[in-house]
């Protein structure tokens, strides 16, 4: 018959810590030792690509990497070229519209659905349904839907109104408002739903509050529910901004940046210096450029949020 011995108080007494020790530096280092192959892929695939397309700026690079220190020589030719400034111009046309339209459509979605009507999910489902499609199929069906020979134009003569005429697409005044239109009809359902989210977090009690002081609802809706919904129109303006000033796919596949450059942005002026007409330092210029512009939305929108944030505590 065997004899269990009593385990040793001291040994117990120095496992017991030690475990914990083996825990506390699991706890702390695990979480960095599954995050660090994200947190180095950032930093070479994202940080260490901007910092080399940078440094092809300030190079003489042409069809292949020149690493020849050249100063801001691309940076100037970029400036005298007057498809920038018209790239850039059209830029401010679709980015302001696209946004300012974009938040009023939206805002207004949200508050038709905030209403509590029926069929609610259904039209939610309809309004984000285009948000599914990528840019490129928008662009190609907005761009049959805009052609006069194909589209509305040609379906309104058929049906006898042969005096109107819709031909923004082969018009260079007009065609950058083509893409203002193909780029609000697929991100309003978006911004609807952002907005709707918001809406749906405001305290029912404060409504109701005004309610019964005999506020009306577009009151109501303008001085209490609007106000409070200003960390989303943080989160609506930097998103639109983004897909705004990284316009590319959409209007490749609407207006392919014509008639001539007439809509012509700075993805396409980029993409097609860079590696269609072999100037690499000129389309890396054009690029940081592009992410200066980026940095000019985020900086102020992030520095007013925050100072909001640090009033509000």
């Amino acid at each position: 018959m065997s004899v269990r011995l009593p385990s040793s108080p001291v040994s117990s007494s120095v496992s017991l810590p030690l475990t914990r020790r083996l825990a506390h530096l699991g706890d702390r280092w695990l979480p960095r030792l599954v995050l660090s192959p994200t947190v180095f892929a950032s930093l070479l695939f994202v940080y260490g690509f901007i910092a080399f397309t940078a440094y092809l700026s300030l190079t003489e690079s042409r069809l292949m990497p020149n690493y020849s220190f050249a100063g801001l020589e691309q940076y100037s030719a970029l400036f005298d070229l007057d498809r920038w400034w018209v790239s850039a111009a059209n830029l401010g046309i679709f980015g302001g519209l696209f946004i300012m339209i974009c938040l009023i459509t939206g805002l207004l979605l949200a508050v038709f659905l905030d209403q509590k009507i029926r069929f609610e999910g259904a039209l939610r489902a309809i309004y984000l349904y285009p948000m599914a499609l990528s840019f490129i199929v928008t662009g190609a069906a907005w761009k049959w839907i805009l052609n006069p020979g194909l589209g509305l134009e040609k379906m309104l003569h058929d049906w006898g109104y042969t005096q109107f005429s819709m031909d923004w697409l082969v018009d260079s005044d007009m065609a950058i408002y083509t893409v203002v239109i193909a780029g609000v009809w697929q991100s309003s359902g978006f911004v609807m739903a952002l907005f709707l989210a918001g809406l749906r977090g405001v305290d029912d009690s404060i409504i109701k509050a005004a309610m019964v002081d005999g506020a009306s609802l577009p009151v109501i809706y303008r001085k209490i529910v609007i106000p409070a919904l200003r960390p989303v129109f943080f989160s609506v303006l930097l998103v639109l901004s983004h897909i705004a000033i990284k316009s590319f796919d959409l209007v490749m596949a609407l207006t392919a940046g014509g008639p001539g450059t007439s809509s012509d942005v700075p993805a396409i002026f980029m993409y097609q210096f860079s590696f269609t007409r072999g100037q690499l330092g000129l389309g890396a210029a054009s690029a940081m450029m592009m992410l200066m512009t980026v940095l000019a939305v985020l900086v102020p929108l992030i520095y007013l949020e925050t100072k909001e944030a640090g009033r509000a505590r």
